[in-house]
């Protein structure tokens, strides 16, 4: 295998606080960022440098959602609840207070939308009416993070009491409650192939859990030196990259969980504070970075085998 090469393509910059999100749209050269700023704005990697402003709003956007197969933009506002905007037309669509806590992660399946928030909730809207379906209070501790598995169909939900736990998404009552880690699980995913996931925590450590042997825990490493704050999957499933509080990303091969390059400023004039969200898009294998330094970063990684 080739040595992997990194290469930073551009450095996005616009907002005026901390950029705490990235979201993919349903075209590969498009995504969208939020940040305390209160600014959505949309980014098109055949032309990065002009960023083009969709939203402002009052306050901090944690979360960012675009729905399938529609131009709708689901926005996660601080102590406001969610905006539905027309990302194309840059109108707001709808809107729905949910609570007066933060809004900290979005997901959608079908028709629900999940709604991860600081008191402890995950609700359940109905896409359609915008009404809310179910409000789970499952915690005294912010939910952080949430995942799906259309497989098994379930909705895996990371915490702040540095619990995870896994929810059906037929009738969303609880399956399965992990005790994780070691401090608050910021970061979940399913694997490409729904078999294991994989959760980040701000214990610094990745840990992997088989979803076929009811969320029995497989394997355990010491990924960062500081809290690890996302973890995206390559186009290809074979690998991931984490983004960590420590300033670094680093990327894994996912059947090993094995590290491959780590990516930081001294080496690759990287982020100068937390790394916040990571986009590995579609779009010629590149991965997008936001970071508390305000800049979105596009990185080019060469070198990873497809075998």
């Amino acid at each position: 295998m080739n040595p992997i090469q990194v290469e930073k393509l551009h450095t996005l910059t616009g907002h005026n606080d901390c950029v705490y999100t990235v979201a993919p749209a349903g075209e590969a050269n498009v995504f969208f960022s939020g940040g305390g700023d209160g600014m959505v704005v949309k980014w098109d990697l055949n032309n990065p440098k002009e960023g083009e402003l969709i939203a402002r709003l009052p306050n901090s956007v944690y979360a960012l959602h675009a729905m399938r197969n529609s131009d709708l933009l689901i926005v996660g506002h601080n102590y406001e609840g969610i905006h539905v905007l027309d990302w194309k037309t840059k109108k707001e669509v709808s809107s729905l207070k949910l609570s007066t806590a933060a809004i900290f992660d979005l997901n959608s399946f079908e028709n629900d939308l999940f709604i991860a928030s600081g008191d402890g909730s995950l609700s359940v809207v109905d896409f359609e009416s915008l009404t809310i379906r179910k409000k789970l209070l499952v915690s005294e501790k912010n939910a952080r993070t949430i995942a799906i598995n259309p497989i098994a169909g379930e909705v895996a939900v990371g915490f702040s009491d540095n619990f995870i736990r896994i929810f059906s998404l037929q009738d969303y009552k609880l399956k399965y409650e992990i005790d994780a880690h070691a401090k608050s699980v910021f970061a979940l995913s399913y694997t490409p192939d729904y078999n294991f996931l994989i959760s980040g925590s701000r214990d610094a450590r990745l840990k992997t859990w088989d979803v076929n042997s009811g969320y029995k825990q497989s394997e355990e490493v010491v990924a960062h030196l500081f809290a690890i704050n996302h973890i995206s999957f390559s186009p290809s499933g074979e690998y991931f990259a984490t983004a960590s509080m420590d300033k670094s990303i680093k990327i894994w091969k996912a059947n090993e969980l094995k590290l491959l390059k780590v990516i930081d400023k001294g080496r690759h004039a990287g982020h100068g504070t937390s790394v916040n969200k990571l986009l590995w898009t579609d779009f010629n294998n590149q991965l997008i970075s936001a970071s508390d330094d305000r800049s979105i970063s596009v990185w080019n990684i060469t070198g990873l085998s497809t075998n």
